[in-house]
């Protein structure tokens, strides 16, 4: 199953078939108290520099969220977005509570966007399924409601199985265009939310084959060696079925991990990007070497 998503001028794939898909996350001013303060006083360039970040990274795909309090949240990201689309040519996962951020953001898009995102509460669906239906977007949906974030994988896919049925039936959004996040949660509270997340991935895909995302930095979060966790961490979810992870593509050693479970799981065809970019690389520095040098 294949959920395309786009800019103006570039197409990605999410699939079991395709190269992962690594979101950008850096966009998000989320713990970031000196950029919400910019935010606040209208300086958007710190985006121009995060955009240029995660692409040089890998990412296929960035997130763009404006949650700042004390903000017009829906005037920010639609600025946001048209300034990363003036900035690269990389489709957008637009990221915000607010559905009339949400909204303003699919307004000022040029492309077919990934919303992030809905949960399994019938007021939050009822909000943001006709905005997705309406803008020919995809969704990010998470299988928790107003009772609780389930820790158990059969609780979690009977919330993936209501929100496939209200979406597809009672809003009309084709399956492929539903991308499920399984939740990842923090290994350092629960030593058993990695083995959850990974049956959740299972079972989900096994059933419906739908897509799959997380928060990848999640599942580390609290814990030292983080990169090195999710570097752990990826590659495991990928071999469970998950296709696409919002992610730091700053980090070197979690994009490797990830670059390389394309070859593993055959989605490199004869290994030629792996091999491509580890000869730019010796390339690089080589170059580096004789220049200092010289």
């Amino acid at each position: 199953m294949h959920t395309v998503i786009r800019s103006a001028s570039k197409e990605v794939v999410l699939g079991h078939d395709q190269k992962f898909c690594i979101i950008g996350e850096r966009i998000n001013p989320t713990g970031r108290r000196i950029f919400q303060e910019q935010l606040r006083a209208g300086d958007l360039s710190a985006i121009e520099r995060d955009v240029a970040a995660q692409v040089a990274g890998g990412a296929m795909v960035l997130d763009v969220n404006m949650g700042v309090p004390l903000t017009d949240e829906a005037d920010l990201l639609g600025r946001a977005i048209t300034l990363v689309q003036s900035t690269c040519d990389l489709p957008i996962c637009i990221d915000s509570s607010v559905v009339e951020a949400l909204e303003a953001g699919l307004k000022a898009y040029e492309g077919r966007a990934l919303v992030n995102s809905i949960t399994a509460e019938d007021d939050r669906m009822a909000a943001i399924l006709p905005l997705v239906k309406k803008y020919d977007a995809a969704v990010i949906a998470l299988p928790n409601d107003h009772d609780e974030i389930p820790m158990e994988p059969e609780k979690r896919i009977a919330l993936v199985e209501k929100i496939v049925r209200v979406a597809t039936t009672e809003y009309g959004i084709a399956i492929e265009d539903i991308v499920i996040d399984p939740l990842a949660m923090p290994i350092g509270a629960d030593p058993q939310v990695g083995r959850s997340f990974f049956t959740t991935v299972s079972m989900i895909r096994e059933r419906w084959g739908l897509n799959t995302t997380c928060g990848a930095g999640n599942n580390s979060f609290g814990m030292p060696g983080r990169d090195d966790l999710g570097a752990s961490f990826l590659p495991m979810a990928i071999a469970s079925g998950l296709t696409s992870a919002i992610m730091d593509a700053r980090s070197p050693r979690m994009v490797r991990a990830v670059r390389a479970a394309d070859v593993v799981m055959g989605n490199d065809e004869w290994g030629m990007a792996w091999i491509s970019e580890h000869r730019a690389a010796q390339a690089a520095e080589k170059a580096a070497q004789e220049a200092a040098s010289a």
